[in-house]
């Protein structure tokens, strides 16, 4: 190792490639962890935007200015290993919670290009720098065509080569592949055959690039290994790991980015809600950060993900001697640029990690992994990346999030206290009925007693092909009539959702004051299939909160409590019932459906 720093420091001096625009500095008296090992007490001497010196005996220079550390701790800059950048405001709140750089999964190019020239001109001392993929490998249709971007997609190997040429020329630093097929979510997405990945791994490496590969499932996980993968960049879910998993990591020499943070989400728990209540990180949180973090995905009732098999992954692979590297993949639901990384850090000590090794995974080893051969440690030469916290995150991992000073290249970082979250604007108080009541169908359409009634609503908003249609028909739970939802979820969307929307407001998706209910009850029948109620509200954004229920052959009654979708029925702005994902044909039955009041 110290050889390693040797030839790294005279690389860099010769180099020179950071502007010099840090300031002269020492800090003195401070707990450094260095990239993988404290040093109880020191002094780090920084000089144009470079660390000059560090160690227990290192002295100031005389005239130099001096920050006493006493009771801190002085961290490298933190790299999350995977994010999505869709713009420069991420990257700068990502540094104001000690972020220095992110290594992005899936962006636009041009988008990427404007920001690493920056970074090459100025240094951006105030936001974090960037890494990207650009576009990722994915199947026509598969995870990644989802999002508005022009995705260039595989069918078959021998594309890999000329499609791996194109991302380098765009400015790729490595490349995503997409090894997905949703079975971990209980969803159907096509995906790339192991044969293209094995090519796209392969043309990669051809350039001298790294190949990292998205998986959700341990299946896919150990082909992509196999197949010559430098990474995977999320821990998979589906099942517990089999013994002989981490093994085979460990004798490919790749490393994991388990991204717990967001494998947290995908289970339907919102681990991000508990970041807001930290003192430490709420004065600094805006407010639609506060409300992602407050988010999750939708569960999926019968998906095999679970929390317990990914920390059990990660145990494992902790014990084999594999690399993991701290990704939260910001802005997932639950998720925060910068913010996160202090989340994906408690939950790798969960899994396992001793604070230490957890500090590594977000400094030394993914600058390591990713050849980011300027960053990541406390080291003579290295880019004077800082973090100053207060207390000792060797022993205990959240003191990360007391940041007392940062410094980017060696720049002073301003970090502006936030104003306080406010509430989500609430809607117009809705008139609710007394009995709460919104339809029965007992006239043979669809009147509702308030708001603006029930629309049809499908993926076809979003590019998709999937058809829905309504009628109210003889034989109801508690009447005459009820209403039938019927159609298809099909292809052309990566989550494909057909149903009908009830509207509470003056206007479609206008949002109501429905606090004085305390939950939405109806029933249902129908052919067996389980649907999905969602709650779409102001402060979840486009991203409703979902519980779902199965129409049996027998009339049922369900009963959700708002409380139950994270809400208190403030700023409702649709209710659906519907079909998901799953491809199929559907049909069902609901009636009675109430708003039941406190």
């Amino acid at each position: 190792m110290t050889r390693f720093r040797t030839v790294l420091t005279l690389m860099l001096c010769l180099l020179g490639c950071l502007p010099a625009t840090g300031a002269d500095f020492a800090i003195v008296n401070a707990r450094i962890f260095e990239g993988m090992a404290v040093i109880p007490k020191g002094t780090v001497v920084v000089r144009d935007g470079r660390i000059a010196a560090v160690g227990p005996d290192v002295q100031p220079p005389a005239g130099m200015e001096v920050i006493n550390g006493a009771g801190a701790t002085l961290l490298p800059g933190f790299i999350d290993s995977h994010t999505h950048v869709f713009g420069e405001e991420p990257l700068r709140r990502a540094l104001a919670f000690g972020v220095t750089t992110e290594l992005d999964m899936f962006s636009a190019p041009p988008l990427v290009a404007s920001l690493r020239e920056e970074q090459a001109k100025t240094g951006a001392p105030q936001r974090a720098d960037v890494r990207s993929a650009g576009i990722l490998a994915t199947a026509p249709g598969g995870h990644g065509t989802q999002f508005g971007l022009a995705v260039p997609t595989l069918t078959k190997p021998e594309e890999a080569q000329a499609w791996v040429d194109a991302r380098i020329a765009e400015g790729s630093d490595y490349i995503k592949i997409v090894s997905e097929d949703g079975a971990a979510y209980k969803l159907e997405l096509p995906g790339l055959d192991g044969a293209t990945i094995a090519a796209v791994i392969k043309a990669a490496h051809e350039r001298g690039k790294l190949a990292v590969v998205h998986v959700s499932t341990q299946d896919r996980a150990r082909a992509a290994i196999e197949a010559g993968a430098d990474g995977l960049v999320h821990i998979f879910s589906d099942r517990a790991p089999e013994p002989g998993f981490a093994r085979v990591v460990a004798a490919k020499g790749a490393f994991v980015v388990p991204t717990l943070t967001v494998v947290e989400s995908t289970t339907g728990v919102a681990g991000g809600r508990s970041l807001p209540e930290d003192p430490r990180l709420a004065a600094w949180l805006t407010s639609d950060e506060v409300t992602n973090l407050s988010r999750s995905f939708p569960a999926r009732a019968g998906a095999p993900n679970r929390m317990e098999h990914a920390l059990e992954a990660v145990r494992q692979l902790k014990a084999a001697g594999v690399p993991l590297l701290a990704g939260s993949d910001a802005p997932n639901p639950g998720t925060a640029h910068g913010a996160s990384i202090h989340r994906e850090l408690e939950l790798l000590v969960k899994a396992g990690l001793s604070p230490t090794e957890a500090l590594a995974a977000a400094t030394s080893a993914p600058a390591k992994a990713f050849k980011l051969d300027d960053r990541g440690w406390i080291a003579p030469g290295l880019r004077a990346d800082l973090i100053l916290v207060k207390g000792d995150p060797s022993r205990d991992i959240t003191a990360t999030r007391d940041i007392l000073r940062l410094w980017k290249g060696g720049v002073p970082v301003q970090r502006t206290r936030t104003e306080p979250a406010p509430a989500a604007p609430k809607g117009t108080r809705a008139e609710i009925p007394k009995e709460g009541l919104v339809s029965d169908f007992e006239d043979g359409g669809l009147a509702t007693r308030f708001g603006s009634g029930w629309t049809e609503s499908t993926d076809k908003l979003a590019g998709g092909q999937s058809t829905v249609r309504r009628e109210v028909v003889s034989g109801g739970a508690q009447g005459e009539r009820s209403l039938e939802i019927s159609g298809e979820t099909r292809k052309g969307f990566s989550f494909p959702w057909a149903g009908m929307m009830f509207s509470p407001g003056g206007r479609p998706m206008v949002p109501a004051d429905l606090s004085a209910a305390k939950e939405v009850s109806f029933w249902a029948q129908g052919d067996g299939g389980t649907y999905q109620i969602m709650v779409f509200a102001t402060r979840l954004g486009m991203m409703p909160s979902q519980k779902s229920f199965v129409a049996g052959p027998e009339w049922k009654l369900y009963t959700f409590p708002l409380a139950d979708f994270g809400l208190d029925g403030s700023d409702i702005t649709g209710i659906f019932w519907g079909a998901g994902p799953d491809l199929r044909e559907f049909r069902f039955r609901i009636d009675e459906v109430r708003l039941v009041p406190r």
